[in-house]
């Protein structure tokens, strides 16, 4: 009798227990499922892999990348930052900040167009921020007379005071109008020229993009980096495009002492490094592979 009792008291307690590590199971799955700092996880553990598998590849656009962009990425994809994020993009002259910045709005837009969402970007342009010097420019009888004693390639010669108020309002849910600079050679700035409504994102790319003044106001800081050859023979074909004629290895040479100065310090401050000699459609197809992660957190009834 007792062999017995014993029997079945050990099958109760071995049912018990099997209900209980089952119980504990699901408990532990339904706890891994709706923990918001898991979600983030799993979101930061898929970025990583995209970001480790363009560094690692051949032709890459990914020069260098911190850590914590990953983190901070994740957050602001699953809405746990509540307001708008925004990027800041620095580089050289002839670096190809300018033409990855377009290739990103454009990115971002188709997105925008198929999923029907308003507002999707806003692009604060660093170079509208040069202070207005037109009176300097029609004693001077010309431009070119003008920049051989005024430099523009040092961050003083912009207010990015102003540039860092603007952005910092867009974010706060603000409308704000924008100047427009004159880029043709009278050096006119042109105040509230430009009305920008708030957006999810808000991007900006400039010689002094990430400079003291201005690099606070982002939340995502990318410098595009690039060979001194590579960006030489850029300059010179633009100075061509732009008829500078022998005024053009003067202009070369300041900007390049300047950016050793101001420039290529930013570097290190940057969350992401870019390389500005990938192929164009690479920078797309990275930035379509974060597209499918906000796609499937945001829209998950709709396929990308």
């Amino acid at each position: 009798m007792k062999v017995v009792e014993n029997l079945k008291r050990n099958k109760m307690v071995n049912a018990l227990n099997h209900t209980q590590s089952t119980s504990s199971k699901i408990k532990a799955k339904k706890m891994y499922v709706s923990t918001p700092i898991n979600r983030v996880q799993e979101v930061e553990t898929r970025l990583n892999k995209i970001f480790k598998e363009e560094l690692d590849s051949e032709g890459s656009i990914l020069v260098s990348y911190k850590p914590e962009v990953v983190s901070k990425l994740a957050r602001f994809i699953l809405g746990h930052v509540n307001r708008s994020a925004s990027i800041g993009i620095a580089g050289e002259t002839a670096s190809g900040k300018s033409t990855i910045t377009l290739d990103i709005i454009d990115t971002i837009k188709s997105f925008a167009t198929e999923f029907e969402i308003e507002d999707a970007i806003t692009r604060v342009n660093t170079d509208d921020y040069y202070y207005d010097r037109s009176e300097m420019v029609k004693k001077a009888g010309s431009f070119a007379e003008f920049a051989k004693n005024y430099d523009l390639d040092v961050p003083h010669a912009l207010e990015l005071e102003l540039m860092s108020k603007h952005i910092k309002e867009l974010l706060a849910g603000k409308s704000v109008y924008l100047p427009k600079y004159d880029m043709s050679g009278t050096a006119k700035r042109y105040d509230n020229y430009t009305l920008a409504n708030p957006s999810k994102i808000v991007i900006s790319e400039g010689l002094f993009t990430l400079t003291d003044k201005i690099k606070d106001a982002f939340d995502f800081k990318i410098y595009v980096d690039v060979r001194s050859h590579v960006q030489k023979e850029r300059f010179y074909v633009r100075a061509k495009e732009r008829d500078l004629g022998d005024s053009a290895d003067g202009i070369y040479k300041n900007a390049s002492q300047k950016a050793e100065i101001y420039i290529r310090p930013c570097k290190a401050e940057a969350d992401i490094v870019l390389s500005g000699e990938a192929v164009r459609a690479r920078y797309k197809a990275f930035l379509n592979k974060l597209i499918c992660i906000v796609q499937q957190e945001n829209f998950r009834n709709k396929e990308i």
